[in-house]
């Protein structure tokens, strides 16, 4: 009884770092894809470009933006996954 105990603790602490730590990543993505996508397009500011209504600029942007940080998402979510199975066993 006392391993099972444990194993839910560890289980926990996994789960709550993983957060942590998942929640940063996402943070960093956010703030670090806009900046890439403003390297690789350096003749265009996407910025000025939504502001004047260009629709098409605007939608491009944030379904990169927005695929972006669910991937990262989708990996913390499988990395927090795996550490509650491997402390659960």
């Amino acid at each position: 009884m006392i391993e099972v105990i444990h194993n839910i603790g560890w289980a926990i602490v996994f789960s709550l770092v993983g957060g942590l730590v998942g929640m940063a990543l996402v943070l960093l993505a956010s703030i670090v894809v806009p900046r890439l996508v403003d390297r690789f397009t350096p003749n265009m500011d996407e910025q000025k470009e939504i502001v004047r209504g260009n629709r098409a600029v605007a939608e491009y942007y944030g379904r990169l933006v927005s695929a972006a940080i669910l991937g990262v998402s989708i990996e913390v979510a499988a990395a927090v996954l795996g550490g509650v199975i491997a402390a659960l066993h």
